[in-house]
C-alpha cells in the first residue's frame, strides 16, 4: 500500500497539482483500501478534525496576521536601517546586514517566505549596486531567511509541537542558540566573500545617524522581547503571545507609524485568511494521512527495513535529519512535519531522545529543504518576488546549504547548543 500511495502523490505533484490535492487523494485512497469502500469515511473525517482541534494551533493564524501587517508596514525597513547603521561600513557589512536583518525579522514574523519578501526586496538592489553577484545575493537572502524558522516565533515549531505533543515554549527558547550560530557562520562567509571579491564597503554612519536608527527601530525590537520575555517570564503562553503580537503590530503600523490605513485591513485579513486556510487544510489532511499510515503499520515496516531500531541515539538523529532534508526538497515543509514526525516517534521514544532537541533538528532540516533545489518553497518565492530564472536563484546556494548541514552536525555532536537556553529557562 505504501508504494501505491507514494506513486499517487509523486504523480500528482509532477502533474502540477498543489500539495493539498496529492495528500488528500493519497489519504482517501489509503482509507478506501483499508476499509473496502467509503462506508466508514466519517472515521477519517474525525481524524482530520482532530488534527486541527489543538488550541495551540490558534497561534498559527495569529503569527501569520502579525507578519502580514509588519511586512506591509515599516517594521522591516526600520530594522534593516538600524543594522546597516552599525555594520554596513565593515568589509562584507552589507551582506552581513542582510543576514542579520533576516534573523531580526524572523524574530518578528516567524515565516521564511515573509522574511524573503520583507528583507530581500529593499536589500537586493543595494547589494547588486555595491558589487555583490546576483547569485550570491539571492542565495544569501533565501538561506538567511531560514533562520526565521528557528528563531521564535516559528510556525514550523508550532506544528511540530502539536504533532509530537512537545512544549512549544521550550521549542521556541531552544531555537535561539542554533539560529545565532547559523547567523555567525553566514556572517563569516560573507566576510570571506567580500575580501575574496574585493567588494567595496559602505560609508560609515555617524553616531548621530546610529542613534536615530536605533530610536526608529526600538518599537519593532519589542516583538522578540514580547514573545521570548513573555513566555520565559510566565506572563502568557505561546498562543497568547501570538495574540499580543497581532495587537502590538496593529498599534505599531496603524497608530504609531501610521504606515497603514484602516482600508488596508480587508486586504491584510484576506491574505492571512487564504494562507491560514491552506495551512489548516494541510494540517487536517496530514493528520488523517498519518493516522492511515499508523493504522496500516507502515512506519514500523519502514523503520525496520532501514534498521533504525538497532541504531543508537546519534544514528536515529542522523536518519531523521537525512529523511526530513530530502523530503523538504520536494514537499511542503508543513506536510513533511505532519507525515514524518509520527513515523519516527517510536524510534525517538525507544532511544530516549529529548523531543525538544529532535524538534530543533527537524525544524532546521525543514528550513534547509525549503531553500534547496529542486522544489524548495523559498526558491519559488524568490523567483516570484525578484523575477529571476530558476537557475540564477539556485546557483549560489551550495555553500550556504553546506554550512546549514554542518550546523546540524554540530547540534547533534553538541546538543547544548540547542538545549542550554531551554535548560536555563525551564529547569527540570
Amino acid at each position: 500500500m505504501a508504494t501505491i500511495l507514494m506513486v499517487i502523490m509523486i504523480g500528482l505533484l509532477l502533474m502540477g497539482f498543489p500539495m493539498m490535492i496529492p495528500l488528500t487523494t493519497a489519504a482517501v485512497v489509503g482509507f478506501v483500501m483499508m476499509f473496502d469502500g467509503f462506508g466508514q469515511m466519517g472515521t477519517f473525517i474525525q481524524q482530520m478534525m482532530g488534527g486541527i482541534r489543538p488550541a495551540s494551533l490558534i497561534a498559527v493564524p495569529m503569527f501569520i496576521l502579525a507578519a502580514d501587517i509588519m511586512t506591509r508596514g515599516q517594521s522591516a525597513d526600520r530594522l534593516i536601517n538600524m543594522v546597516m547603521a552599525f555594520i554596513g561600513h565593515i568589509k562584507g557589512g552589507l551582506a552581513i546586514s542582510a543576514a542579520t536583518s533576516c534573523t531580526l525579522f524572523g524574530a518578528v514574523s516567524g515565516s521564511t517566505q515573509a522574511t524573503v519578501v520583507a528583507v530581500g526586496s529593499p536589500l537586493r538592489p543595494k547589494m547588486l549596486k555595491a558589487g555583490y553577484s546576483d547569485s550570491f545575493t539571492l542565495a544569501l537572502i533565501i538561506n538567511a531567511s531560514d533562520i526565521a524558522f528557528l528563531i521564535p516565533p516559528s510556525i514550523g515549531m508550532i506544528i511540530y509541537g502539536v504533532v509530537s505533543q512537545t512544549s512549544i515554549a521550550e521549542l521556541f527558547i531552544a531555537g535561539i542558540g542554533p539560529g545565532l550560530m547559523i547567523l555567525f557562520m553566514f556572517s563569516l562567509y560573507c566576510l570571506l566573500y567580500a575580501y575574496k571579491n574585493n567588494v567595496p564597503t559602505e560609508p560609515k554612519a555617524t553616531w548621530g545617524e546610529r542613534g536615530r536608527a536605533v530610536r526608529e527601530a526600538l518599537w519593532p525590537l519589542f516583538f522578540p522581547v514580547i514573545i521570548v520575555g513573555g513566555i520565559y517570564g510566565g506572563i502568557f503562553s505561546p498562543t497568547e503571545a501570538a495574540a499580543v503580537c497581532v495587537l502590538y503590530a496593529f498599534l505599531l503600523e496603524f497608530l504609531i507609524f501610521r504606515s497603514l490605513k484602516l482600508t488596508d485591513i480587508y486586504r491584510i485579513a484576506k491574505s492571512t485568511g487564504l494562507i491560514t486556510a491552506v495551512v489548516f487544510i494541510l494540517v487536517a489532511v496530514g493528520n488523517g494521512f498519518s493516522w492511515i499510515l499508523s493504522f496500516a503499520q507502515i512506519p514500523q515496516a519502514i523503520l525496520e527495513s532501514v534498521g533504525i531500531n538497532e541504531a543508537g541515539p546519534v544514528g536515529v538523529l542522523v536518519t531523521i535529519c537525512v529523511a526530513f532534508f530530502i523530503a523538504c526538497m520536494f514537499v511542503d515543509p508543513i506536510v513533511v512535519i505532519l507525515v514524518l514526525t509520527p513515523i519516527f516517534a517510536p524510534a525517538i521514544q525507544a532511544t530516549g531522545l529529548d523531543p525538544v532537541l529532535v524538534g530543533v533538528l527537524i525544524t532546521l532540516q525543514v528550513a534547509i529543504g525549503s531553500a534547496t533545489p529542486p522544489f524548495g518553497c523559498d526558491i519559488f518565492t524568490a523567483i516570484a518576488i525578484f523575477k529571476r530564472p530558476y537557475m540564477d536563484v539556485i546557483r549560489g546556494t551550495p555553500p550556504f546549504i553546506a554550512m546549514l548541514i554542518v550546523a546540524a552536525g554540530l547540534i547533534i555532536a553538541f546538543p547544548q547548543i540547542a538545549l542550554f537556553l531551554r535548560d536555563l529557562a525551564f529547569p527540570a
